[in-house]
């Protein structure tokens, strides 16, 4: 029995190490939380795995570019009043309130001192006794009276008599630098408020750009439109590549700006933005998407940054909206899907097609190679006429060479009869 039991112990063993063996092996991968599993990269194993390629300008239109190392940080005190208007809305409101504080208790101070001086805080309640500012009494009276002066309160409780002429003149002081205090921080908050920078908020890009045929021409194109029924004035647009680049010394010149041409010569750079437009830049040699192909856009490390620019027409101030696209942004044949009807007596703007696209026939070659392709096609009745045209050519040639030697040929024979005929 034991034996029995053993034998069997045995066969279970080489049947489970044979088991091992045979079955594939299983690796139960661990279980991550969410954020985790989205940060694992995907699709490693293709080949043509997109890179990041770092933004110059961002989709909001931010330059995605800090300024370090700046020594020079007097300048920006020279330019003060930009520099406050530049600064985040809580470092301003922190400003305003700190240089009004400071101001009412830099004053009071001066006043108590004056009343100080003058004796007149040994006096309090001496009606013999004239003081410089009737009814202050310490530093809290001092700096009240020191804010219904700057802000011409004037509750009346608290005068100055006509007993103190220094305090006659830190009055004056006081009112003319108040008046200064109060043009430049109301100015500084006018300004901030009024940017037109929430303006850019309401002309939009379209997510991507595309490249596709136009009048049978390869021309890249985006869409713009604006969202609020008060127009852009005097609007234009513009583009630039931003693209690294070597020049034929060797010298690298990291993100060169390029201009791309969408319409300068024509005039179709200045828009009546009054519903959303497609801007077209064709390419042509002067394009430097001349000799980009579908299959080579992908490669490309460059960054398109398009600027619009005009004044708001509530305001007259100058305003600019800025965006950009990657290469993994520029859909190659692709077109824009019309946003405007015509409804019963106006036209109505679908903004909810605005970003779609959608796709068409478009040559993957690059506009150089199609303009080889296109000349190439022009050229076989000149090719045929100055082919044949060699051909005679050369046959005349050759008849001529033939002739030649046969003359030789006849000459040599007659030289030897005359020989034959003398011997």
């Amino acid at each position: 029995m034991a034996k029995l039991t053993e034998s069997m112990t045995n066969v279970l063993e080489e049947d489970s190490m044979e088991q091992d063996i045979e079955s594939p092996v299983t690796i139960h991968q661990p279980k991550l939380p969410k954020q985790a599993r989205d940060d694992l990269p995907k699709n490693i194993n293709k080949e043509c795995a997109k890179r990041k390629i770092q933004r110059y300008v961002r989709k909001d239109g931010k330059c995605n570019v800090h300024h370090g190392n700046v020594r020079e940080t007097y300048r920006y005190l020279t330019d003060i009043f930009t520099t406050l208007v530049d600064l985040k809305w809580r470092f301003n409101l922190l400003i305003f309130v700190m240089v009004y504080t400071v101001t009412w208790l830099f004053f009071g101070m001066i006043w108590w001192l004056i009343a100080y001086m003058r004796g007149d805080m040994d006096h309090i309640g001496d009606s013999t006794w004239t003081p410089c500012v009737s009814n202050l009494n310490g530093f809290v009276s001092a700096f009240l009276f020191s804010i219904e002066t700057e802000t011409t309160i004037g509750y009346g409780y608290r005068v100055i008599t006509d007993k103190c002429p220094e305090g006659i003149i830190l009055l004056l002081v006081q009112s003319v630098l108040g008046s200064i205090v109060n043009a430049f921080m109301v100015g500084c908050m006018f300004v901030k408020i009024s940017q037109p920078k929430k303006r850019a908020e309401t002309l939009v890009f379209s997510t991507n750009a595309v490249i596709s045929m136009r009048d049978g021409k390869l021309c890249l194109m985006f869409r713009v439109g604006d969202l609020r029924n008060s127009h852009i004035v005097e609007a234009s647009i513009r583009a630039k590549l931003i693209k690294s680049k070597q020049t034929k010394e060797g010298e690298f010149i990291p993100l060169n700006q390029t201009d791309i041409n969408v319409g300068y010569y024509t005039g179709d750079d200045r828009l009546f933005l009054v519903s959303p437009l497609i801007i077209s830049h064709e390419i042509n040699q002067q394009s430097p998407f001349w000799e980009i192909s579908k299959a080579q856009l992908p490669k490309e490390e460059l960054e398109i940054v398009v600027i619009l620019e005009g004044m708001v027409e509530a305001t007259g101030m100058t305003c600019q909206a800025r965006s950009s696209y990657i290469t993994s942004e520029i859909l190659w044949g692709y077109r824009f899907t019309p946003v405007l009807t015509l409804e019963d007596g106006f036209y109505e703007v679908d903004y909810n097609s605005f970003h779609e696209t959608y796709e068409t026939n478009t040559p993957v070659y690059s506009a150089k190679e199609l303009a080889e392709m296109a000349s190439r096609a022009e050229l076989p009745l000149t090719w045929s006429v100055s082919s044949k045209l060699d051909q005679h050519a050369e046959l005349e040639t050759e008849e001529e060479e033939k002739n030649q030697e046969d003359q030789n040929e006849r000459n040599g024979d007659v030289a030897n009869l005359e020989n034959e005929s003398k011997v």
